[in-house]
């Protein structure tokens, strides 16, 4: 299985700054692993990392990977020398997420703390003050909803 932090850097190693003008911040590659183990659940029946993921107030949020980056506070997050193995991703793991950076990548940072703000995962699981986790269970029913 792999962690939330491979996943990260499989994402930041997709991130083409000067291509797409855009750089990955924490805030962003937070949402773009909820999206990624929320996709995963419901396809696979199984997690793609075993971290948790909490409903903090910007949203859904991978402790570890948050500690891993906070100090880029809300700045780009490092895109090379990732020292990354890609052996470590299956073929249908590489293209689920490719499919999910080519969605969701697009979109900036406030805009996915938004999407995820009217998903049920995260509405049904935060409460003010309290960081709960947002349960495989929740997170494979409503990414099922999404894949036909």
């Amino acid at each position: 299985m792999l962690k939330c932090i491979d996943v990260a850097k499989y994402f930041l190693s997709l991130c083409n700054a000067e291509e797409s003008g855009d750089l990955i911040s924490n805030l962003k590659i937070q949402k773009l692993v909820y999206y990624a183990q929320g996709f995963f659940l419901a396809i696979n029946n199984k997690p793609l990392f075993a971290e948790k993921i909490q409903a903090w107030l910007h949203g859904p949020v991978v402790p570890e990977l948050y500690e891993e980056y906070k100090e880029y506070g809300s700045g780009a997050l490092p895109t090379e020398n990732l020292d990354i193995d890609f052996s470590k991703f299956s073929t249908g793991d590489r293209e689920l997420l490719d499919d999910i950076y080519a969605v969701y990548g697009q979109f900036s940072a406030w805009k996915l703390r938004n999407m995820t703000h009217e998903e049920s995962p995260w509405k049904t699981s935060y409460q003010q003050g309290k960081s709960n986790e947002i349960s495989h269970e929740k997170l494979k029913e409503y990414f099922s909803t999404l894949v036909q």
